[in-house]
């Protein structure tokens, strides 16, 4: 165990360190948003790529029900495809509940702390 955790320090001491070079402090905000995609602020990039990422998974555990579907359909009476494809099923419906919890806090909490959260009148509507 020693020998793993020394041999992992000694590799990782020889990588070089990240830094960010792409964003100086005499950079402009309008150089910032170019080389980020169109977005000024740090609170927006990380909205943005939280939100892309949570599409990703979105999307997989929308084909992980396709597949326990087609699993289900083709199972010919057999238990044990059955009961696997029940599985895949909680397990994809669960997955999509957190998937959308997640989306909903992350955007909250952001558009919030950003101020994006734009005003509302007394029906609830966003203007």
């Amino acid at each position: 165990m020693l020998g793993l955790m020394a041999g992992a320090i000694a590799l990782f001491s020889f990588l070089p360190t990240a830094s960010a070079a792409l964003i100086t402090p005499g950079d402009s905000p309008g150089e910032v948003a170019a080389a980020t995609g169109g977005e000024g602020s740090i609170r927006a990039l990380v909205l943005k790529i939280v939100n892309y990422f949570l599409t990703f998974l979105g999307i997989v555990a929308v084909l992980m029900l396709i597949y326990a579907g087609v699993t289900y359909v083709t199972a010919g009476g057999e238990q044990d495809k059955v009961d696997s494809a029940k599985k895949i099923i909680m397990y994809a419906l669960v997955g999509i509940i957190i998937i959308l919890l997640s989306f909903a806090i992350v955007n909250t909490v952001l558009g919030a702390a950003s101020g994006g959260g734009g005003a509302t009148t007394g029906g609830g509507i966003v203007q």
